[in-house]
């Protein structure tokens, strides 16, 4: 039986104090903004549901092939959030004219 691959996963607490699981999609470096970001979903959503993808900076030194937790940081600049649609629209084959996919900026 060959093994599956783990679905990396993090819990996010919102203002509240309630706990939200999320699959992470991916993680990457921007070498142009020295950071490193991540790309999260809610869990347990089936393949074929359209889902709301939100998108993070990781803490500062934190690697993205294998975040460690902390806090989250919110995405603050337009260029910030058009290189992170340009390397989504990548990661999911897309040419980029498909405005619903987009990452969330409304972070909170």
């Amino acid at each position: 039986m060959a093994d599956e691959p783990v679905q990396q996963q993090i819990t996010l607490v919102d203002e509240n104090g309630e706990e939200t699981l999320y699959d992470v999609l991916f993680t990457f470096k921007s070498e142009d903004f020295d950071r490193s970001y991540i790309l999260i979903y809610p869990a347990g959503k089936k393949d074929d549901e359209e889902v709301e993808i939100q998108a993070f900076a990781l803490p500062k030194g934190d690697d993205p092939s294998d975040p460690q937790g902390g806090e989250l940081q919110v995405i603050q600049t337009d260029k910030e959030w058009d290189m992170i649609e340009s390397v989504l629209n990548t990661f999911l084959g897309k040419d980029g004219d498909d405005q619903d996919d987009q990452p969330s900026n409304d972070n909170k």
